[in-house]
């Protein structure tokens, strides 16, 4: 993995690394620091991480029909496109949820993790362990509209890296994450699911204060041109939010390209992406088409 949400190498964050899709690479040992904060409502896993499902799965609550064809239609899709995705759907005001087959498949998670840091200093200044400054929120935004990858490593160097942040994720649903011991313990070599991306959109969602809470919603909603695909594809009618990750791999022609977001009247519905083109020629532009077709299969003109 070269550059991480750029199509420059960012000479901070690069290290040549080899990448085998869906099979975890060796993980770190280091025991866990316990978490400040109450931990996400629990959804259960589709899968272990780094395994696939025979078939995609649904929860006992189930979409209304027309959305449930257009799920299928978009993982259809998904499937015919190269490489693999792992999606994850979720109705917040019915609880229905549907994964497909690579929702449990661990994959780097690029710069999605920017979420988390977000959401991670928020409640930290909350607890008095930290003191945000201007140019500190100035960073966060940075990180969210953009996906300033040097606003990120600021704030990562700044309040205590894999120690402080890392610890954490877990708290907000990223209980699949994975370092691993070839690589730089940063937030941009994060391997993770589309179930975590599921569960850490549906902490923003549910379990933040209001005011982080809408803070977050207009950011997400407001992204730079840069961020506008993935689960923007759903349209404006649907009113999409989104924080996404991209990154080359192996510099052989692939590319990971991940989105996580929601649509809807009051966000009613979240959508989580990894993607990862595996060996294709220009891996960006299709890892960016096939996210982007998967979202708007399912929601482009489902708002009325």
């Amino acid at each position: 993995m070269r550059a991480l949400d750029k199509r420059m190498t960012v000479t901070a964050l690069v290290v040549a690394a080899g990448f085998t899709p869906l099979v975890a690479p060796a993980v770190s040992t280091a025991a866990p620091v316990a978490a400040p904060v109450a931990p996400a409502a629990p959804v259960a896993p589709a899968a272990a991480p780094g395994t696939h499902q025979a078939n995609p799965v649904a929860s006992k609550t189930h979409f209304d029909w027309t959305l449930l064809t257009r799920i299928r239609r978009a993982n259809a899709y998904a499937e015919s496109r190269p490489g693999f995705a792992g999606i994850v759907v979720r109705d917040r005001k019915t609880g229905a949820v549907w994964r497909n087959g690579h929702s449990g498949a661990l994959v780097w998670a690029c710069s999605t993790p920017k979420l988390a840091m977000v959401v991670d200093l928020l409640l930290r200044n909350d607890a008095g362990t930290v003191s945000l400054t201007a140019e500190d929120r100035d960073l966060m935004h940075r990180m969210l509209n953009s996906s300033d990858d040097n606003a990120a490593h600021t704030l990562w160097t700044r309040y205590g890296g894999e120690r402080e942040f890392a610890s954490r994720f877990p708290s907000y649903g990223m209980t699949d994450m994975r370092f691993t011991d070839e690589h730089p313990h940063h937030w941009g070599w994060i391997l993770t699911t589309a179930d975590d991306l599921d569960r850490l959109i549906n902490y923003v969602l549910t379990r933040l204060p209001a005011a982080h809470r809408d803070y977050i919603v207009t950011e997400m909603r407001s992204v730079d041109a840069n961020q506008q695909w993935g689960v923007w594809g759903a349209g404006a009618a649907a009113r999409p939010g989104n924080k996404n990750g991209w990154s080359d791999d192996n510099d052989d022609g692939s590319w990971l390209m991940n989105s996580v977001g929601f649509v809807g009247p009051d966000e009613r519905y979240t959508l989580a992406i990894m993607n990862n083109t595996q060996v294709v020629e220009n891996g960006y532009d299709v890892g960016m088409e096939t996210t982007t077709g998967i979202s708007r299969i399912m929601f482009d003109g489902y708002f009325r």
